[in-house]
């Protein structure tokens, strides 16, 4: 069996192509289901194991197989499952086997391969990817051993280092670069496009800030009504987006839509009103 771990993050592709190799959360499932019958097909074996991690800044395939090639398979499976030419998508593509796959993993639950340097989410993000692969079947003793040791090595890094000296996340560091822009947060209309446990963590950040106004977009109404009660704010539609985008000084998405929600022509007419 060869450990390895294919993917792309923030630092080897461009958004619009995190965007096309996402894995929605309902879907992760039948994904490790496929990426596991995908390797079978080629070994004819059935102890090939998978598990996929798919966040806002990467997407990453972990398996342990007995295919002659398996870092090519690995790579393969991505771009066939998500229909995306391999020539284009290869070059963003990082393909790691063994020693290195371990050292990639014990370095993403630690939180030294995020964008934030040390942010705490990525580890609560790899524990759902794990537990969704194993509802799925997609754990065997070599993937459940890899992040066993790879949740004690997080703990270590961050009970023996600096790292967790400060509070890090993506929700702080937008509030940080928020107030590298505005004077004063409590000055400006904020906008969280989505209502899911990012923009619910968001928003509590901001909140703190006391902004002159919070309001939600988001696809459900009664969602976002819900998330804006709890911070005095008011929800609309995303269809009201075109409409209204122009009353909001900060703006913030997070959601599990594969296509973009602001397009360049939509911000530009927001910027213009």
């Amino acid at each position: 069996m060869q450990l390895l771990a294919v993917g792309l993050n923030h630092t080897t592709a461009p958004v619009s192509l995190r965007e096309q190799l996402a894995f929605a959360p309902e879907h992760l499932g039948s994904a490790v289901m496929a990426a596991r019958t995908w390797f079978q097909r080629i070994d004819l074996r059935d102890n090939d194991e998978a598990a996929i991690l798919s966040t806002c800044n990467r997407t990453e395939l972990y398996a342990a197989s007995h295919v002659p090639n398996p870092l090519d398979a690995g790579a393969h499976f991505l771009a066939d499952y998500h229909k995306l030419n391999y020539s284009e998508l290869r070059p963003h593509l990082y393909m790691l086997p063994q020693h290195d796959a371990v050292r990639h993993t014990f370095r993403v639950a630690s939180g030294l391969d995020s964008m934030v340097l040390g942010e705490t989410q990525i580890l609560g993000q790899i524990k759902d990817a794990i537990r969704t692969a194993d509802e799925a079947g997609g754990l065997g003793t070599y993937l459940h051993q890899l992040f066993q040791r790879s949740f004690s090595v997080a703990k270590e890094v961050r009970s023996s280092t600096e790292i967790g000296a400060h509070s890090v996340s993506m929700a702080a560091a937008a509030v940080r670069l928020s107030q590298r822009i505005f004077d004063k947060i409590a000055e400006q209309n904020v906008l969280f496009i989505g209502a899911g446990e990012m923009i619910e963590l968001c928003a509590t950040h901001f909140a703190a800030q006391n902004p002159k106004s919070i309001t939600i977009a988001n696809r459900t109404m009664e969602r976002g009504e819900e998330l804006a009660h709890r911070f005095n704010g008011k929800a609309i539609r995303l269809a009201d987006l075109p409409e209204q985008l122009h009353q909001f000084d900060i703006v913030i998405s997070c959601t599990a839509s594969s296509l973009p929600l602001l397009g360049l022509g939509l911000v530009e007419g927001a910027q213009n009103a």
